[in-house]
């Protein structure tokens, strides 16, 4: 959807065609591979994945304000384990378990106040300054 979304913008190379038509179930050695030539041939070089992460986290954060993705979804990912930085990073990071099952247990929380803190610590972040260019 990225790369779709850099072509509609106007950054248009042939593996970025080639990465925009991939299918979602497309082998992600595959997508890893195109995604680098892709950005080779736009002239940008690889985020360094820390950061990269960094930024993902707080996408993740705008897309559960803006209710494309559950609470619950962020528990299918190692969000937990992200390498943070800033007080909102760390503060939306504290409050996903490894788990689903282990909210409570982990965190003391039940259902709605976790959903509840998580909003409030999402938009702590999704608000915060960016932490560098594209984000």
């Amino acid at each position: 959807m990225i790369a779709a979304e850099a072509l509609a913008i106007g950054l248009d190379t042939p593996t970025l065609r080639e990465l925009a038509g991939l299918p979602r179930n497309a082998d992600t050695r595959d997508i890893r591979d195109a995604f680098e030539q892709a950005l080779c041939e736009a002239g940008l070089e690889l985020p360094d994945p820390g950061l990269a992460r960094r930024h993902a986290l707080r996408r993740l954060a705008a897309r559960l304000i803006d209710g494309e993705i559950t609470p619950a979804y962020l528990t299918t990912d190692d969000w937990w384990e992200t390498k943070v930085e800033t007080v909102e990073e760390r503060s939306f990071v504290s409050l996903i378990p490894d788990c689903g099952c282990c909210i409570e247990y982990t965190l003391g929380l039940d259902q709605q106040t976790w959903a509840a803190e998580l909003r409030i610590a999402a938009l702590a972040l999704a608000s915060s300054p960016p932490i560098g260019p594209g984000c």
